[in-house]
């Protein structure tokens, strides 16, 4: 399914329990997220189960069953496992989260008593790759590929922005910026990104050529 889809059907996603509203967590790729549960009075625990649906491929879960002691893991990998024992935290942790973790998680707790429901909707940032040059007509070319979500470029000195948008698969935007540099007035030209992950800033001496 396009990637719009899964933004216009966010609060259907939820599944089984599309009453709940998600917690919108945003992290930058590569990074750790740790996904906390609520903590019930443990006399009553029955089972903790982690429901994974991811934006693209298959469904997962992990589940931890109290009076056995046991965990099932099913379509899972390896890498999406709790911070600690079950039996003692019930946070899911994600040690190195990629695109491909996009989607939503839901954790239920299963008491003598009554359930517990927590959901997450997990959006990866993805820094976007800098570069500025000039071009065979003496243009200065402001590049910010493959970023999630995409950058916004400025210039010094300021002109008004009419950049170029090219889109990827999952949410993935280059944005390509022309400066049309005046000779007799501009010696240096500075492209500023600006990021959900950071903000970066490289000049070039228009005369040289040189950043």
């Amino acid at each position: 399914l396009p990637f719009s889809w899964h933004l216009a059907n966010l609060g259907f996603l939820c599944l089984p329990f599309p009453v709940l509203s998600p917690e919108k967590i945003s992290r930058s790729a590569s990074s750790r997220v740790l996904l906390p549960c609520p903590s019930p009075s443990w006399d009553r625990l029955v089972t903790v189960t982690w429901k994974i649906r991811p934006w693209s491929g298959a469904h997962c879960s992990l589940a931890y069953r109290d009076d056995t002691h046991t965990v099932n893991r099913t379509n899972c990998s390896e890498s999406l496992d709790w911070k600690s024992e079950p039996e003692q935290n019930f946070t899911l942790q994600l040690p190195s989260v990629q695109l491909t973790d996009e989607g939503f998680y839901i954790c239920e707790i299963v008491t003598s008593d009554q359930n517990f429901h927590r959901c997450y909707r997990l959006t990866v940032l993805v820094p976007p790759k800098v570069t500025l040059n000039c071009d065979s007509n003496g243009n200065v070319v402001c590049k910010a590929a493959a970023g999630k979500p995409a950058a916004q470029i400025s210039w010094v000195p300021e002109i008004p922005h009419s950049g170029k948008y090219e889109s990827h698969p999952n949410g993935i935007v280059t944005v390509l910026g022309k400066y049309v540099a005046n000779p007799t007035r501009d010696s240096q030209v500075t492209c500023s990104i600006s990021h959900s992950t950071g903000n970066w800033s490289q000049s070039i001496d228009y005369h040289s050529g040189k950043s």
